[in-house]
Order: C-alpha cells, then structure tokens, then sequence
C-alpha cells in the first residue's frame, strides 16, 4: 500500500488499482483530498499491473460534498487538471465506490468516473441550491446526460437525496450492491470491466437523452411555470435552467464553460453567503459554550404530555414518530378522545399520500397512551406541558407534577412567552424544569427555542438539545425574557407596524412590504392566522386598539371568516372596508392626521427594530449567539434564508447604516427606535454582527 498524503492511499488488489479516501468526517472535497486524488490517480495510469482503478471511501459514508469553509477563503488554489477531469481522462476504467452519501462535489466526483457502483443503503444528490449555489463540477452537465432534462431539473433545483434504488433505476448508478462487501463488489465490478475490453463509456459522451431533450425545448418554460415557489427570491434555480439547458444544447465544454460562470456569479452573490451563512448558523446553535459535548445526559424513554389540544397532539406526535413512547394527559375523556382522534386523523391523512404506511399508522398510534389522571405520568422520564398560557395555570401543573413524577425526571413547559424561573420555583428541583417552545403546527414546524432557567441543570440542557435533534428539530438555547427571541423580536415589529398604520399605512400595506421582503406573511396576516383574540379579554383595552375593535366585532381573525382581512370559504383574503373604517376612526381618536407612507419606509420602520430588539437580546445573554437569533427567525417565522436572518440582514445593511437610520427615527418618532447600547459598540469598535457571541457582547459593553 502506498500513501499519498495523510488522507489518501493506493494498493493493488487482483489487477485492480484501489484508491482509498479517508478524510474523517465526512471526506469532503478539501484542498489535501483533491492533491492526494490527484497524485494516487497518476500513480495508478502509471501502473502497468493496474487494470482498472476503485475509488473507495473510509469511514461512514462516500464524499460528503465540497468543503465549503473552503468557500471565498484563502484556502490554496489548484494546479492543473480539476479531479473530476482527472477521473473523466483517466485512460484506465474508473469505478466509483458509492457508499453513505454521494452530495454535491462528491457525487460530481462519481458522475466523472467511468462507472458507479453504490450500495443499498447509499445517497446520492445534488444539494448545492440550498446555499444559494450550482453544482460547480459538471453536475448540470453530466446528470441529465443520464437522466435526461426534466428528471434533472427535478434533482438539482430540490437538491434532494435520491436512494439507490431509485439511482439504479434513473440510470444515475450502475449497479447496486450489499452493504456488506462494497470493495470487495466493487473490484469485481472493475474486474469484469477490464475483462470486458473496449472503449470507455464516459458520461460526458452521452447523447441520447438530451438529444431527445432537444426535441422538446419547451419543458424548461414548462418547468419555471410549474414551481413558482421555487424561484420566489431564489436566484439559483434560474441560474441551474439555464446550465440545464446549455447541457442539452451545446457540445460538453461549452456547456462546463456556461455552468462556471453561472457558479462564480452565484458564489459571489449576497444571496448564496446568505445561505451559506445559515448553514453554519444553524450547526453553531448545537453548541453550548459552557456545556461540553461530554456533558452526562438523562435518558429519555418515555415522555407525559400534558393537553390533548391541537399544540399537546402535535407535541406528542415528534416523539411517536421518534419511536418514544407517550402518556398524553387530559382533564375530560370527551377531550382526550377528540385529541386522540385528531392525531390519528393526521397520520391517516399522511398515509394516504404515501408518506407512511397504513402499519406505521397503527404501530405510532400504539404508541400513545391515553389518560385522565396525571398520576400516570409517575414513571415517565420527562413531562412536557402543553396547557392554557396563563401562569395559574402553568403554576398548579407545576406544584402537580413535583409530587407525581420521579426524581430526576425533566418538567417543561411549552410557554410561549411567560417567566420559566417564575414556573419552576414552586417545584423543589427548579434545575430539572426548563423550557421547550414549540412552535404551532408542533408536528410540522422545525424549530424549538429551548428555554434555560436561571437554575436549570447543564445535564438537563444537553439532554432536552440532544433530544430536539432525535424528534427532528431544530433547536435553540435561549434565555428567560418575556417572549423569549423568536416573538420578542416579533413584539418590536408589531409595535412598529401599529404605529405605522396609525400615522397612514393600512394594514395590507405593512404586509406587502414584508411579503415583497420575502416574508410568507405580513405582521397582519400573522395575527389573523393565530387569531386576534389571544391574551384579548372583552372589556379590557390593551395596546392595540385597532385589534380590540376588530375583536368586540367578533372578528377574530381566519377562524371567524373575519380579521384585519375578510376570508372566503377558501380562506383567501381581502382588505376589508371594515377595518378600514376602523383604522380610520382610532386615528381621528387620537388626532392624526394619515399620510402617505413609502413602503421602503415601511419596511424599513418593520425590521429595524427586529434587528435592533435582537442586540438587545444578545447584549443581555438571552441568546448564545447573534446566528442563533437568525436560526429562531429562519425556522420560526419564514425569514427568507436567502437573506440570513435579521442579525445577517443588518451586517448585509452594515451596521453603521443601521445606527444611523435607528438614531433618525428615534429623532423623529421616539424612544422605541433607540439604538441598543451593543449596536453602538459594534460600531465604534469595528466588530462583525454575524459572528457576535454573548460573551462578545458583554466585552463590548463593559465600558
């Protein structure tokens, strides 16, 4: 065996040259893994007792993709010919060893060999579009040269992994083998393919596929018209069209040339850092810094939930689907009967469109034990709360569940908004209570903002952020504070919006600003969706009297057919001349007179608050991290992730530029626009937004 660099090797093995990668964790595409490819490729052709040549990966999975810190850094440059070059003219029968996963560049690297053999269990995809990028090795050239156009259009703009069997069966692979014995496989592949003789079969001298594509140039129009929502303020599906089409009408290298400049205006894209950005973003928020990696966690067998209600079911839902049993609670057998029935209802309806099976309805479902007595949850390891958001309440299940349930075991509450330490200091083990909001559906949305008290445990938050990750979350740590992150920051924008359509600007106004942003929906359409009578009390005023005169109308938001909006029986909206007149009236109450209002204004008075209320947050250690708060606002509330989050946002504005709009309307409007004291230190002290920490932050601001 010889050894090319510390990841890389070569040896002879029946009159088959196999390469072996092994680059810990994943084998990505690094600068050391391309040179070593390079040379042991070399070394091979040059080896006259080498028929063939095995591409293998050590460890759990074939390569992973490129390495993306790699991206815009001062990483070394390459010399001389790309690997996939290197694979692609080889003279030499070359056999990819698939194994794991084949993504991206690693997958690429499988296209350029001569041949693939993968095993059952393995992926393959191309994912780049989900940071903003294309595949930049002739992905787009050389998959619909096997696949044809359409199927390719369909796997490079969703970026999905696609199983072996369905690769086989697509033409991506050639051959599916065991999982047990892949190089022994693969060099009996190589072996019959030296045996065999003749000319190479390379993927990039393939014509029939997309010749019959050139036959039918109208699916690429056909393609763009079908998934509007594919290209709403995404800039690379555009961009791998176009690379698509080049594929199936111009000669190989022309079409390589087109994919490399469409690769490099992509890379160089406010956009792709965006997502670029939040892919780290959110494997940075599993990090603790003062919670080891190593820090004992609490088993969690069997979970209690508390509420049988529409957020209760869906809670209990992550975990069945997790294959963790659950006791779920309920005070009346009518209402654990309708709770039951609901999540029951939600599997059979996934069933029937093909996701689950009819068996995995009735094994999840068996997983789910009913109850009215909270006595039943004496055994479980950890109990979540799911009851009405009023801290009585919140408090009597507390004192409740001290008494029943075992020592050791987790208490958490599903609040939304009130005080943790407040809940957890009428138990006597406040350092087993914390929070874990989830978000409504619970069973669809991904993130979970788990809340640490001021006295709960470091084991318990290793265990509750291991555990967001086993039920399919994404999960945040953050700290007491009314609202938490995600809907403090939230409390800003509604403030700002009220205020903005008190001087002028109707409702729908402030929501196409936002959905023109890229939000899904405005702060109005929001508030209708959730309904407008949450923490509404008739008779009693609160801070939105616009709301309140909707609310003592009975519009109470999508749920009544009424709101801001009217809704039809389809739930479509429409500004309503109600809440027009409304609008209308609370304004001549307090003497304004209404102007007209930009919508760059507009959304300029809607988010920077947000940003702003987001220093503040991070300035008091209420978040780990400044990426934190955009992971919260990426999977919470539907930030486009081609803008990064609010915290990326405004390094994209520049924070400079942030102050000084921030200190313009606190001049002219007051108070809610003055700048957070960490935004001022940031700027005097020249320090990057996105990569803030709260220890940063309290750096910063101890002067």
């Amino acid at each position: 065996m010889k050894d090319f660099n510390d990841v890389v090797t070569l040896e002879i093995e029946e009159g088959i040259a196999v390469v072996t990668l092994n680059s810990p964790p994943v084998n990505a595409l690094s600068h050391a893994v391309r040179t070593g490819l390079r040379d042991a490729f070399a070394a091979a052709n040059a080896d006259d007792t080498a028929e063939a040549i095995v591409l293998i990966c050590a460890g759990r999975t074939f390569i992973a993709g490129a390495d993306i810190s790699e991206f815009g850094s001062d990483a070394p440059k390459d010399t001389g010919a790309s690997i996939f070059s290197v694979l692609d003219d080889s003279p030499k029968p070359v056999v990819a060893a698939i194994h794991g996963t084949a993504l991206g560049g690693g997958l690429e690297v499988a296209l350029s060999a001569h041949y693939r053999v993968a095993t059952t269990s393995a992926k393959v995809g191309l994912p780049e579009v989900h940071l903003g990028l294309l595949p930049g090795g002739g992905g787009t050239q050389r998959l619909p040269r096997l696949t044809g156009a359409a199927t390719a259009l369909d796997l490079i703009t969703s970026g999905r992994h696609v199983p072996a069997a369905e690769a086989l069966a697509l033409g991506i692979v050639d051959e599916v083998v065991s999982d047990d014995d892949l190089r022994g496989s693969a060099v009996h592949f190589a072996r019959q393919i030296a045996d065999k003789g003749g000319p190479l079969t390379r993927v990039r001298d393939l014509d029939e596929k997309v010749a019959a594509d050139r036959d039918n140039p109208e699916l690429f129009d056909r393609f763009v018209e079908s998934n509007p929502k594919l290209f709403r303020g995404f800039i690379a599906p555009t961009e791998i069209v176009a690379c698509i089409r080049a594929a199936v009408t111009l000669p190989f290298d022309e079409g390589m040339a087109e994919e490399q400049a469409r690769f490099q205006t992509l890379l160089n894209s406010p956009e792709s850092a965006a997502q670029r950005y939040y892919f780290f973003a959110e494997r940075a928020a599993r990090k603790i810094a003062d919670v080891p990696a190593d820090t004992p966690r609490i088993p969690v067998n069997t979970v209690g939930i508390i509420g049988a209600g529409t957020m209760g079911g869906g809670i209990a839902m992550n975990f069945v689907n997790a294959g963790i049993p659950v006791t779920i609670v309920e005070q009346k057998q009518e209402a654990l009967d309708r709770g039951l029935a609901t999540i029951r209802k939600n599997y059979e309806r996934t069933a029937s469109k093909g996701r689950i099976t009819t068996a995995q309805v009735e094994e999840r479902m068996g997983l789910i034990t009913g109850s009215v007595s909270m006595d039943d949850l004496a055994p479980v390891d950890m109990v979540i709360e799911a009851v009405f958001e009023r801290m009585d309440v919140k408090k009597d299940v507390f004192t409740q569940l001290d008494r029943i349930c075992k020592p050791g075991a987790i208490l958490a509450t599903n609040t939304s908004a009130l005080n943790v330490d407040e809940i957890a200091a009428v138990t006597s083990r406040p350092e087993y209570v914390v929070g874990t909001h989830f978000f409504s559906p619970a069973n669809v949305m991904k993130l979970l903002e788990n809340v640490r008290g001021e006295k709960t445990s470091k084991e318990v938050i290793a265990t509750v952020m291991a555990l967001s990750r086993t039920i399919g979350k994404i999960a945040v740590l953050v700290g007491v504070c009314p609202g938490f992150v995600g809907n403090r920051i939230l409390y800003a924008r509604s403030r700002a919006s009220e205020q903005l359509v008190m001087e002028g600007a109707m409702p729908w106004d402030v929501d196409r600003a936002l959905t023109n942003f890229g939000l899904p929906m405005g702060t109005y359409q929001m508030s209708d969706l959730a309904g407008l009578d949450i923490g509404w009390v008739k008779g009693e005023p609160t801070a939105y009297p616009i709301k309140d005169a909707l609310c003592e109308l009975d519009r109470r938001g999508q749920k009544t057919g009424a709101g801001f909006y009217d809704y039809d029986e389809s739930r479509k909206a429409t500004p309503s001349p109600i809440t027009a007149q409304i609008v209308e009236d609370e304004r001549a109450k307090a003497g304004v007179t209404p102007r007209e209002i930009s919508e760059e204004e507009i959304l300029e008075r809607a988010l920077l608050p947000m940003i702003n209320e987001g220093f503040k947050i991070l300035q008091e250690g209420m978040a780990e991290r400044a990426s934190d708060i955009d992971v919260v606002y990426v999977n919470g509330y539907g930030w486009p992730v081609y803008r990064g989050g609010p915290m990326f946002y405004a390094e994209q504005l520049g924070a400079e530029a942030v102050l000084e709009k921030l200190r313009g309307y606190q001049e002219r409007l007051g108070e809610d626009f003055a700048p957070a004291a960490l935004l001022e230190a940031v700027v005097a002290k020249g320090q990057s937004i996105s990569t803030l920490t709260k220890a940063d932050a309290a750096s910063l601001t101890a002067d």
